[in-house]
């Protein structure tokens, strides 16, 4: 390394400003004789010596990093106020050897003021967990924050007295991209802000993830400079990759599964979903974001299922339930209904929903839930819808004032039915033509119910189905008319069928609680009507156990 160079001895006598030079770590290797004047300390009890060590000691931190102005301690111990803005000069590599500028003392009818502005930059330091730097072409960091120390290791000398320590600290599969925006900011024509993310190498080896703040401000007749805020986001940065490799994992498992995957943000109403939930909607072509969440959703759901799916996620939302799952029909893109099952849970924050998140599943494919034959719900799907028939049921007589009996909204009648004359259909047409009996079968008791009411198959020739908001005479009028639907002769193939059903009906009570209650009913009563020759027969709405002829 090539000693400091020296200025004219001639001309510094001549000066009546303090001169001053100090080396990389502050060693003082030249004052000039106004320092003595200016100063009271003699000029050689102080050659040699750290200028850090006549520097009050609240000030060291700042005038490290750069800042020109601080108190200096004067011979007769006091500490004044003075300007010193010192400039680098480097060696043939580029690194700085020594500092040098001219001291000048601030008069005290602004020491106040001063003081003021330098006590709230301070603290505005003291608060930002970052650095602080400023910078220019081939001087490097004017000033730097003394936080550079505690986030990345190094001291604020060794940062500064390097104009191109910054360089040679970024990781190398991020410097390219680094070095482009950094010199783009020199050579700018404007001033502008801007704002880069790299890997910078810490003392300790580590790597940490910088978010780098900045401004190019360009000035008539000096070079440009840059300002930022250097923040440490190696926590931040780890748990995205964490996210993103968790995301990445999540996915591949939903396509496996084949599900549709959405997450709703509540506040904002923005509905994010994933390709494959498009796909079972026939939505291919739709952006995957959706400001208007519910408004979207609302699309989609047949309109009368859109009370139970939102009576589903409501008592979710109210913390009745730990999570939500509801079966509906959905309008496809090609205007078929599909059933869907959309599932989720919420996130609460100070005990309001702000997220929700979940899943979609096309119930068609999902063969222990949609009977492929038919192509009706099977009986997983139609417990669960039943299930939260019976709890609306219940949850409405709980509030009403008149006795549950006349809670005509919340009511509901569950029917069972089992083919008449098919086991002799199967015996001497085949299989062929009892699938085909099973077909039409279902074909015409959806044409017998209403758009929100439910025809599932449960197993071979017996089917259910679930009305609901509808009174006990309503509904057996209801069974009746399926009785006459289904007794019409059947064309398959060449022959003429004859068949039948007899049906087994309950209406929603409240002596009733469960799922398994209202089947074992109504499979009792359809037993009964057998023997009926209406071919209905109803379970009584209380008590008796006795079946009552349609």
């Amino acid at each position: 390394m090539s000693a400091p160079s020296t200025p004219s001895g001639t001309l510094l006598q001549l000066l009546p400003e303090a001169v001053v030079q100090a080396d990389a770590r502050w060693e003082v290797t030249y004052l000039n004789p106004a320092w003595h004047r200016v100063t009271g300390h003699p000029v050689e009890a102080v050659i040699g010596r750290s200028l850090l060590g006549f520097v009050h000691p609240d000030d060291v931190g700042t005038f490290r990093a750069g800042m020109p102005v601080f108190r200096l301690r004067f011979a007769d111990g006091e500490y004044r106020w003075v300007r010193l803005q010192l400039h680098p000069e480097s060696d043939a590599a580029g690194r700085v050897i020594s500092r040098q500028g001219v001291l000048i003392e601030i008069t005290e009818v602004t020491e106040q003021i001063l003081v003021e502005v330098r006590q709230r930059f301070l603290r505005l330091l003291e608060t930002i967990d970052g650095v602080v730097w400023e910078a220019e072409r081939g001087i490097g960091n004017t000033f730097l924050s003394p936080q550079v120390e505690r986030l990345f290791g190094y001291s604020v000398e060794e940062w500064r007295s390097d104009p191109g320590f910054w360089r040679t600290h970024v990781h190398p599969d991020d410097l390219a991209e680094a070095l482009a925006i950094d010199d783009a900011a020199y050579n700018a024509t404007h001033s502008y802000a801007y704002e880069m993310s790299y890997r910078l190498t810490a003392k300790s080896g580590k790597v940490v993830w910088v978010r780098d703040l900045c401004r190019a401000v360009v000035e008539p007749g000096r070079p440009n400079r840059m300002i930022g805020l250097m923040i440490d986001v190696t926590r931040q940065k780890n748990t995205e990759l964490e996210l993103l490799r968790s995301d990445n994992r999540y996915a591949l498992a939903t396509r496996g599964s084949n599900d549709g995957i959405w997450d709703w943000d509540l506040r904002t109403d923005a509905l994010h979903v994933s390709e494959r939930f498009h796909e079972i909607l026939g939505l291919e072509d739709t952006p995957h974001v959706h400001d208007g969440g519910w408004r979207f959703l609302q699309q989609r759901i047949d309109p009368d299922d859109r009370g139970r799916v939102q009576a589903a996620y409501g008592r979710h939302l109210a913390g009745e339930r730990a999570n939500f799952s509801v079966d509906f029909r959905a309008f496809h893109g090609s205007g078929r209904l599909v059933w869907v099952n959309w599932r989720g849970v919420a996130q609460f924050e100070d005990g309001v929903a702000v997220r929700m998140a979940g899943s979609l599943s096309d119930l068609a494919e999902r063969g222990s839930s949609y009977d492929g034959l038919t192509n009706l719900p099977g009986r997983p799907l139609f417990r669960e819808r039943l299930a939260h028939a019976i709890e609306a049921y219940r949850d409405e007589a709980a509030r009403a004032e008149a006795p549950p009996t006349l809670v005509g909204t919340m009511m509901f009648a569950v029917l069972l039915l089992d083919l008449n004359r098919f086991k002799a259909v199967n015996d001497t047409l085949g299989h062929h033509a009892g699938d085909q009996l099973l077909q039409q079968v279902a074909r015409r008791l959806e044409a017998c119910v209403r758009t929100g009411d439910l025809v599932a198959r449960m197993s071979g020739d017996e089917f259910n189905v679930l009305l609901e908001a509808i009174e006990p005479a309503e509904a057996l009028e209801r069974a009746r008319q399926i009785v006459a639907a289904l007794e019409v002769p059947y064309d398959i193939g060449e022959h003429t069928v004859a068949s039948g059903a007899s049906i087994g009906l309950v209406t929603s009570t409240p002596g009733m609680i469960s799922v398994d209650d209202y089947l074992r009913a109504a499979d009792a009563a359809m037993y009964a009507a057998k023997s009926r020759t209406s071919g209905v027969c109803v379970f009584p709405a209380e008590g008796s156990g006795e079946t009552q002829p349609g």
